[in-house]
């Protein structure tokens, strides 16, 4: 439950500051991560980027300024960080659909972005079917591809690095470094370096790493695995939202913010590559509080 109540602080933050700086790396001191993990956390668990809500919020407020006050639009502007009228109305009328001064006008329609807030409740009787597993350290092998600070469809971004991995023979060259067929290949991310965290597509292994490829050690870790067959299977924001909003608050486990990673039946992945797996497994490393 502690990371609600830190996530919420957080928000607070953001709120307080919807007319002058917002600076990210104190939202995400306030929510005791990384700056590049809060903003890849805010995404999961709400749906849509911290820069896409700020702005959500920052235009309610000014379309209410608009509406309730004498003030001039280009003063309104600064005032929500748009220094430049042109810039003020481009996000405004991206908010909105119309421009600054029509918002003026009596009759006019807009939209409203609330702030928001977080709570635990019943959302349904689906349950997460999981294990905590402790391992030691471990090593994947693999290839890597850096990741943007502000991504909203991870999934689609992952997928076509797989599918270009197995179109050039790499997915399988990667397979193939672990001897066991019955063994696994994941999806992972690092986040060891909270500056420049990485995705890798590897699979565990104690073979020498080959020229064009990277290694990673993850340390020592308790993880949290959930389970998803054939139609359960979720994407990485569908998983880590489940994950955020229906297990963790109930536990006493708080997020390591080493890594996370989805793994999948390498046999499956090496015959049918360019197809979906009948079975994957959302590995998350967590401590306790």
């Amino acid at each position: 439950m502690e990371w609600l109540k830190r996530f919420s602080q957080a928000i607070d933050y953001i709120e307080q500051n919807l007319d002058s700086e917002i600076n990210y790396d104190e939202a995400a001191n306030i929510a005791c991560c990384s700056t590049n993990y809060f903003q890849r956390m805010f995404s999961y668990v709400v749906g849509l980027t911290l820069s896409e809500y700020i702005r959500q919020r920052r235009m309610t407020q000014a379309a209410f300024d608009l509406q309730n006050g004498k003030e001039k639009i280009q003063g309104i502007g600064a005032k929500y960080g748009y220094i430049s009228p042109a810039s003020f109305h481009r996000a405004f009328l991206a908010v909105h659909g119309v421009s600054p001064s029509a918002a003026r006008l009596p009759g006019t329609e807009l939209n409203s972005y609330p702030r928001l807030h977080f709570s635990v409740s019943v959302s349904g009787i689906n349950g997460l079917r999981y294990r905590m597993e402790k391992r030691e350290a471990m090593r994947f092998v693999g290839v890597t591809l850096p990741l943007p600070n502000n991504i909203s469809h991870y999934e689609n971004y992952y997928g076509k690095f797989w599918n270009e991995t197995a179109t050039n023979g790499t997915l399988h060259k990667i397979i193939e470094l672990n001897s066991d067929m019955d063994s696994t290949v994941c999806g992972l991310i690092s986040d060891i370096d909270p500056h420049n965290p990485l995705y890798y597509l590897a699979v565990q292994t104690d073979k020498p790493k080959p020229r064009n490829m990277s290694e990673i050690v993850i340390p020592a870790a308790q993880w949290a695995v959930f389970t998803y067959f054939g139609r359960q299977l979720l994407t990485y924001e569908e998983a880590n939202k489940r994950f955020f909003t229906e297990w963790l608050p109930f536990t006493d486990y708080e997020v390591a913010q080493t890594a996370e990673m989805k793994v999948y039946p390498a046999r499956e992945v090496f015959e049918r590559p360019h197809e979906f797996c009948s079975k994957c497994e959302f590995w998350i490393a967590v401590k306790n509080e």
